[in-house]
């Protein structure tokens, strides 16, 4: 029996395209609060405050307080300290919550090439990276998602970009939100304020994301639940590559059949 839930929000409870709730989600986040179960929102939000993104779900209908919320935007100071030169590539909306959380962006010698997600990155920007990394600036993804689903169209996620110029340059990277060790305890530390005999082998994580979510997940002791309701078509794309210790306990289209199932 799981003593808690971990629960992705895009392309699990709302859309990729409209981000609109997602069949049976607000049902399920109700039945949560209403039986008092133990759960987390782990969202990889990083183009609006950790605050705008959570009331912005309340306003959709999902009655998410802040005990029941975290975001990379609220670890990122334990991995990149404020004051920090940093070089950051994202959205504007990313750009713009670096500058209220009081980082300050160098474009000249930076200590760290920070990459959040946009539709479209040019290629100055990638030889512009490649240059700060070789020059020995650390490199860091506000995630490592594998794909970024966009006008019902896939990009290759952080998680890629970052592989992309580790390979490259033959540095390392590290990351703030899923699937990192940082996150995933930090949401265990979360947790454990509702349900404080909660493990990580007790917890069950629900995600469209299965290499950018669950497989970290797994390794580090938890179930996991796969639902088609975001980055993939069908079961089909993903799990024939993965390891069968890879591989998700259960696959659900949506939230409705995972409430239907657990």
């Amino acid at each position: 029996m799981y003593r808690g839930l971990f629960i992705d929000v895009q392309g699990t409870l709302i859309d990729d395209r409209d981000r609109q709730p997602i069949r049976g989600a607000i049902e399920f986040i109700a039945r949560l609060n209403q039986k008092k179960t133990p759960y987390l929102l782990i969202t990889n939000n990083t183009k609006q405050s950790s605050e705008t993104f959570r009331a912005y779900l309340n306003e959709l209908g999902f009655e998410i307080d802040e005990a029941h919320y975290l975001d990379p935007l609220m670890l990122l100071t334990k991995q990149v300290v404020v004051g920090t030169p940093v070089a950051a590539y994202g959205s504007d909306a990313f750009l713009e919550q670096l500058a209220a959380l009081g980082y300050k962006l160098d474009f000249e010698t930076p200590k760290v090439v920070l990459i959040g997600i946009k539709q479209h990155f040019e290629s100055d920007e990638y030889a512009q990276m490649i240059e700060y990394i070789l020059q020995g600036a650390s490199l860091v993804g506000m995630h490592e998602t594998t794909l970024y689903a966009k006008d019902e169209k896939r990009y290759p996620g952080v998680g890629a970009i970052l592989k992309m110029l580790s390979f490259a340059t033959s540095a390392p990277y590290e990351v703030v939100g899923k699937p990192s060790q940082l996150f995933y305890e930090s949401a265990l530390e979360k947790l454990q304020m509702q349900e404080k005999e909660a493990s990580f082998d007790k917890i069950t994580i629900i995600s469209d994301d299965v290499k950018g979510d669950l497989v970290g997940a797994k390794a580090l002791g938890m179930q996991s639940v796969f639902v088609l309701s975001g980055k993939y078509k069908s079961a089909s794309e993903i799990i024939p590559m993965l390891k069968p210790s890879q591989r998700p306990e259960l696959i659900c289209a949506d939230m409705k059949e995972v409430g239907e199932k657990i």
